[in-house]
């Protein structure tokens, strides 16, 4: 597979102080890449920087094999960014903040109407930004993002402040979007989310990669205690290893109906940052 984004020692500060320090990374076109990290663990410098909108101090970041703070015009034409509601204008309504985005990319605006309801946002098209909601206002800039059908989608933290239904609709787009052939850069704080839409993922704490790979293959990697917790219909919790005795427990409590849950103990990728980094995933 050929690499949409590969960063090599990659680092970066600000008035002295390292935001990210050594950054060895690279996406696969066609891939869903997370980062994820707390406020303040540098994820929108790395997009910035990623996308030219800021030069890294050392090191390099390259998209589509070239330079990140050199991308040509038809490089960007493939790239679209979410970044807060970076884009919105807030005199203008729904439907002409898109219409304006397809005029700039010499699109027609056949596909406008389409895309404001995929977002949920139809009924609101005439409406101006400054009258929309927060929820609102991310959901038409996840739409600006995608309207332009781009080869690189970077999304920060894209369903910030959305009801859960809307965010199962994004996520649905989402993977759209991926079945299509895109690459998607995201940045979450939302850990289902990640581990339901990420190929692999990066957790970042203070400017360093502190673990890397596929989400459920992380779990299964810090999964050291390796029981089940039992919750039996008298109200009694039960942990027990995981080997054949449990097993032959298990069967019975199964057929004596005694048993009302059970679960492993694998860990989710919440517990294993503050194993890494000893500190709550602070959103």
């Amino acid at each position: 597979m050929k690499k949409a984004i590969v960063l090599n020692n990659l680092k970066h500060s600000f008035n002295n102080k390292i935001v990210l320090n050594n950054i060895n990374l690279s996406v696969e076109e066609g891939e869903i890449f997370g980062l994820l990290g707390p406020s303040g663990a540098g994820k929108t410098t790395l997009i910035n920087i990623i996308t030219g909108q800021l030069r890294c101090c050392d090191g390099s970041s390259k998209v589509f094999e070239h330079d990140s703070y050199n991308l040509s015009a038809d490089d960007y034409k493939k790239i679209s960014v979410m970044m807060d509601n970076f884009g919105l204008y807030e005199r203008l309504n729904c439907y002409d903040n898109l219409k304006f985005y397809q005029m700039v990319d010499g699109n027609d605006f056949k596909n406008i109407d389409e895309i404001l309801t995929k977002v949920g946002l139809y009924d609101a098209k005439k409406t101006n930004v400054s009258n929309l909601s927060k929820g609102m206002k991310n959901r038409l800039a996840f739409a600006r993002a995608i309207i332009r059908k781009p080869k690189i989608l970077f999304l920060d933290e894209p369903t910030s402040g959305l009801d859960p239904t809307t965010i199962e609709a994004i996520h649905k787009i989402i993977l759209e979007e991926k079945k299509n052939g895109t690459t998607i850069f995201l940045t979450t704080h939302n850990m289902y989310e990640a581990e339901k839409l990420c190929d692999n993922i990066a957790l970042l704490n203070e400017g360093n990669i502190v673990e890397y790979g596929n989400p459920k293959e992380i779990c299964r990697r810090y999964n050291h205690q390796k029981k089940f917790k039992i919750h039996l219909n008298n109200g009694e919790d039960i942990e027990l290893n995981i080997n054949e005795e449990s097993a032959e427990l298990i069967k019975e409590y199964i057929i004596n109906n005694k048993l009302e849950t059970i679960h492993s103990t694998e860990p989710n990728l919440e517990t294993i940052f503050m194993e890494l980094t000893g500190k709550e995933f602070d959103k």
